[in-house]
């Protein structure tokens, strides 16, 4: 009898990298040379769900700042090289993600659809040695909009349907995010969701059919259970 878990689709800055504290400090850094401050409690309460163009665009229409004549992708260049001495410090994996992405990749599908650039991404899961594992990336750029639009969602469940050559479905198929503009864009993909609280608390992440500590407290029977209900649901 097949699984009723049918594919997963991690984010991955606050799900399989703890990230987000870097990606503050690098546009911390960025912002400082031209001398803006940004807080830790405007990051995570603002822009910790776009990506990196979004952030920069967003930030200068609260703020007022002209980010026209190229000074976003300045801005977001700079921002880079800071994330790269970061990245390089050491690795940024949560405990138990890269196990459960093993178990998770042995028994379905699995891709990534995040906000990160793809050399960030690419950089963490080479040397976490489970690039192999994923069928699809879809990156900051691979779509018009970002989070909370359910554009990188929808693209990375089309790639996994093409690239698999199975009639997934997306309500037994799980997103696994850490922040509301996430969930957002995963259910407006139309998949389950499943939260951590790694970011924010459970009580920020409303929506969530499921909420757990990390990827090391999350099961394959926890999420068969949540896409067999959807199940039963579906044909009562």
């Amino acid at each position: 009898m097949s699984r009723p878990l049918q594919a997963i689709v991690f984010d991955f800055d606050g799900v399989i990298a703890n990230s987000e504290p870097l990606h503050l400090l690098a546009f911390q850094q960025a912002l400082a040379a031209d001398g803006v401050e940004l807080s830790a409690s405007d990051y995570y309460s603002r822009y910790l769900g776009y990506d990196d163009v979004g952030m920069f665009e967003a930030l200068g229409r609260d703020r007022g700042l002209a980010m026209a004549g190229g000074r976003v992708a300045a801005l977001v260049a700079r921002k880079g090289d800071h994330m790269e001495d970061l990245l390089r410090s050491g690795s940024v994996l949560f405990p138990g993600a890269l196990e459960f992405i093993r178990k998770a990749a042995a028994e379905v599908p699995i891709a990534i659809a995040s906000g990160a650039l793809r050399h960030e991404i690419d950089k963490v899961i080479d040397a976490a040695g489970v690039a192999d594992l994923f069928s699809t990336i879809v990156a900051a750029g691979d779509t018009p909009d970002s989070k909370p639009s359910p554009a990188p969602y929808r693209l990375a469940f089309e790639q996994l349907r093409e690239r698999t050559g199975r009639a997934l479905d997306p309500r037994r198929s799980v997103a696994i995010e850490d922040s509301h503009w996430g969930l957002e864009s995963a259910r407006g993909a139309g998949l389950r969701l499943v939260a951590v609280t790694s970011s924010y608390p459970a009580e920020e992440l409303a929506g969530a059919e499921l909420v757990v500590n990390g990827l090391g407290a999350l099961t394959l029977p926890a999420l068969d259970a949540l896409c067999a209900n959807q199940e039963r649901r579906t044909n009562n």
